[in-house]
């Protein structure tokens, strides 16, 4: 994590806040369209279900796909 130009190792809760705030950011300021997952063909159906749940209702955003079909 990069702090007033130095680098530094960051904790597990600052990564993630750091990458929601980043998400959030470009959600608020481009909307929901502004962001797309890609979701891995090995992963379960759960996670791959909660993928597009948290794409569809968190983000606001239709752009999820995965290599399910091929």
């Amino acid at each position: 994590m990069r702090v007033n130009g130095e680098l530094r190792a960051a904790t597990w809760d600052e990564a993630l806040d750091r990458a929601a705030q980043g998400l959030a950011q470009i959600r608020d300021q481009h909307g929901g369209e502004a962001v797309g997952m890609f979701s891995c063909s090995k992963s379960t159906n759960e996670m791959n279900y909660a993928a597009q749940k948290f794409m569809r209702c968190a983000m606001g955003s239709n752009n999820i796909d995965s290599c399910n079909r091929t």
